[in-house]
C-alpha cells in the first residue's frame, strides 16, 4: 500500500490549472525551433526571388556609385546608408514577420493562449546549487542531452548519406558551367535541409510528448493533497452536514405548516408524497409540499395527525414530484387524474359530514 507522502495520484484539473497560471506548461523548445526553421525555409522559397532581386539592386547601386566617382560627404554617406537600410529592411521584413507568426503559432499550438509574468519573476530558489545539480544530472537533464546528441547525429548522418547518394553529381562539378554547378549544389543543399528538418521535426514531436509526460509527473499529488483539494473545493464534510441538517429542519418546518392546509396527499405509497391544495382563487390545484423517503414519511405523519386524506397513486406521485416545484400549479396533463382524486376526497368529506350530523341529531 502506497504511503500517503508519496506522489502517486494523477494531478487534478485544479493542480494543472494552478501550474499553468504559474507558467508551468509542457512545451518543447526543440519542436518550436524546428517549426520556425520550416517556416523560414518555406519563406525563403517563396520570397527567394524577391530577396535576390533586392540584393542585386543593392550591390549594383553600391558598385555603380563607386565607379562613377562617389564623393564621400555626410549627406552622400547618409543617403547611401539609408538606401541600404531600406533595401535590407525590405528583404528581411517578410521573412522576419512570417517567422514571428510561425513561432507564435507553434507556441500557441502547444500551450494555447497564456499571459503570465511568473516565469520571469525573480526566485532565489533557482540559485540553489542542489536544485541546479538535480536539473543537470536528473532525468530531465539526461533526456535533454540525449535529444541534443540525437539531433547532432541526425544532422551528420543525413549530410553524409545525401552526399554519398549524390556523389556522382558532385564529382562532375569540376566540368560543369558555373551556373550548372551552382544549381547542382543548391539541389543537394535543399535535399540535405529537407531531410534534416524532417528528422528534427520527428525528434521535436517526441520531445513534446516527453515534456507532457514529465509535466504530469512533476504535478502528481499525494493522497492527502487530493483529499485536501476535494475538501477545499466541495467544503468541509462537517460543515456540509451541518448545512444539510439546517436545510432539512427548515424543510420540516415548512411541511409542518403547509401539509395541514392540503386537500389531499398523493403517495407512492412509501417513497414519494405530494401535498395538493385547490383554492378558489387558483386555476388548478397547487403543490404545497412534497418529499421523498424520510421527508415523505414526515408528510404522511403530519397528514395523518391532521386527518388530511391520503391516496395511493404511484405513477402520479412520481410525476408530480419530479415535474412540479413546491408552490407551483400542476401541469395540464395531470388535471384529469388529480380531478378524479379530488372528487373522491370531496365525496368522502361529504359522507363524513352527513355521518357527523346524524350522530349529533341522535344525541339531541
Amino acid at each position: 500500500m502506497a504511503d500517503l507522502g508519496e506522489k502517486t495520484e494523477e494531478p487534478t484539473t485544479r493542480r494543472l490549472s494552478d501550474a499553468r497560471n504559474k507558467g508551468q506548461v509542457p512545451k518543447s523548445q526543440d519542436l518550436t525551433g524546428v517549426l520556425s526553421l520550416i517556416v523560414a525555409a518555406i519563406t525563403l522559397l517563396v520570397f527567394g526571388a524577391f530577396i535576390a532581386g533586392r540584393m542585386h539592386n543593392l550591390v549594383k547601386r553600391s558598385l555603380s556609385a563607386d565607379s562613377t566617382g562617389f564623393v564621400a560627404s555626410p549627406d552622400s554617406v547618409w543617403s547611401l546608408v539609408r538606401t541600404a537600410a531600406i533595401d535590407a529592411g525590405a528583404m528581411l521584413a517578410p521573412v522576419m514577420a512570417i517567422m514571428f507568426v510561425g513561432i507564435t503559432l507553434a507556441s500557441i499550438g502547444q500551450i494555447g493562449l497564456l499571459f503570465t509574468t511568473k516565469p520571469v519573476t525573480p526566485d532565489l530558489n533557482r540559485l540553489n546549487p542542489i536544485s541546479g545539480f538535480k536539473r543537470i544530472f536528473g532525468l530531465r537533464g539526461v533526456m535533454k542531452t540525449v535529444m541534443n546528441l540525437a539531433k547532432l547525429a541526425a544532422v551528420i548522418a543525413v549530410a553524409v548519406l545525401v552526399i554519398i547518394r549524390n556523389e556522382a553529381k558532385l564529382v562532375m562539378l569540376v566540368v560543369l558551367e558555373p551556373t550548372q554547378a551552382a544549381m547542382v549544389v543548391l539541389v543537394v543543399l535543399v535535399e540535405v535541409l529537407a531531410w534534416i528538418l524532417f528528422i528534427l521535426l520527428v525528434i521535436g514531436i517526441i520531445d513534446f510528448v516527453y515534456q507532457k509526460w514529465q509535466h504530469r509527473k512533476d504535478n502528481r499529488m499525494t493522497k492527502q493533497e487530493v483529499k485536501d483539494e476535494v475538501k477545499s473545493m466541495e467544503g468541509d464534510p462537517e460543515t456540509k452536514r451541518r448545512r444539510f441538517k439546517i436545510a432539512q429542519e427548515v424543510a420540516f418546518q415548512r411541511v409542518q405548516q403547509d401539509v395541514p392546509q392540503a386537500d389531499v396527499i398523493v403517495t407512492n405509497p412509501t417513497h414519494f408524497s405530494v401535498a395538493l391544495r385547490y383554492a378558489d382563487e387558483d386555476a388548478a390545484p397547487r403543490v404545497v409540499a412534497k418529499g421523498v423517503d424520510h421527508l415523505a414519511l414526515r408528510i404522511r405523519q403530519i397528514a395523518a395527525a391532521h386527518r388530511v386524506p391520503m391516496v395511493e397513486r404511484p405513477p402520479l406521485a412520481r410525476a408530480l414530484y419530479w415535474g412540479t416545484e413546491v408552490g407551483d400549479l400542476i401541469a395540464p396533463e395531470h388535471y384529469e387524474a388529480v380531478a378524479e382524486i379530488l372528487a373522491y376526497v370531496y365525496e368522502l368529506d361529504g359522507t363524513a359530514a352527513d355521518q357527523r350530523r346524524a350522530r349529533e341529531g341522535a344525541l339531541t
